[in-house]
């Protein structure tokens, strides 16, 4: 019996996937479609499968995975019809799995929090935070000009995105910035994020504590 693309995700088999991405191309468009499942679990799971299986095929054939990131980006824009609100973090775990090839997305992907309009940010702010923080050190520079946005968005009405902007700063190296804010510390709001292959509802506050003894060491992991 052949295997569910879907069982597999859920179950995280990334090197079940990445085999059969190998074999069929398609199968990184359908693990796009698996972005769109409303198990937000399946999401997050399939965003990182495709990162896994964007990589295998980048040893033989990187051309392919560009293409497949310009599709992304695309489908951040009305005009495809779908917008898949995952992009963003799809795109950024291609590019922190295989820096080495695809370094020249690192500010594309940064700088969709700088072309988005503000209106259509509210649905991607969160996203694009965690997008930006899973890129961590190799973003480097690159990211300094959305640092004032992040710091901004810790006052944030919604819990999700003043999470997102202090994993992200925490990501980048810029916990500085959280010292500003000491009401964090005692933030209960809650956050859900995705890490390690897991996604796990925490506070605002627990997320402020790891990311304040973990250092400052950019692009380091989080110590959940």
């Amino acid at each position: 019996m052949k295997p569910d693309l879907r069982d597999l995700v859920a179950h995280r088999r990334l090197d079940a996937v990445t085999e059969m991405a190998a074999t069929s191309r398609r199968v990184l468009g359908r693990l796009v479609s698996l972005t769109y499942d409303a198990d937000p679990a399946v999401a997050w799971a399939a965003v990182e499968a495709m990162g896994a299986a964007a990589a295998g095929i980048a040893d033989s054939d990187p051309d392919f995975v560009r293409h497949h990131l310009r599709r992304l980006h695309w489908l951040l824009q009305e005009e495809s019809g779908g917008i898949c609100w995952y992009a963003p973090q799809a795109m950024a775990e291609i590019v922190a799995r295989r820096p080495d090839l695809f370094a020249d997305y690192i500010p594309i992907v940064v700088n969709l929090v700088l072309e988005t309009a503000e209106e259509d940010l509210e649905h991607f702010r969160a996203g694009m935070l965690w997008a930006v923080g899973r890129l961590g050190a190799p973003a480097g520079d690159v990211a300094a000009d959305i640092v004032p946005g992040a710091v901004g968005a810790l006052g944030h009405p919604d819990p999700q995105v003043r999470g997102m902007a202090v994993w992200c700063l925490g990501r980048l190296g810029r916990t500085a910035e959280l010292d500003a804010h000491p009401e964090l510390q005692h933030d209960g709001g809650p956050c859900t994020l995705f890490q390690d292959g897991e996604l796990r509802t925490l506070t605002v506050a627990r997320i402020a504590q790891a990311v304040r003894e973990g250092g400052t060491a950019p692009g380091g992991e989080a110590p959940f």
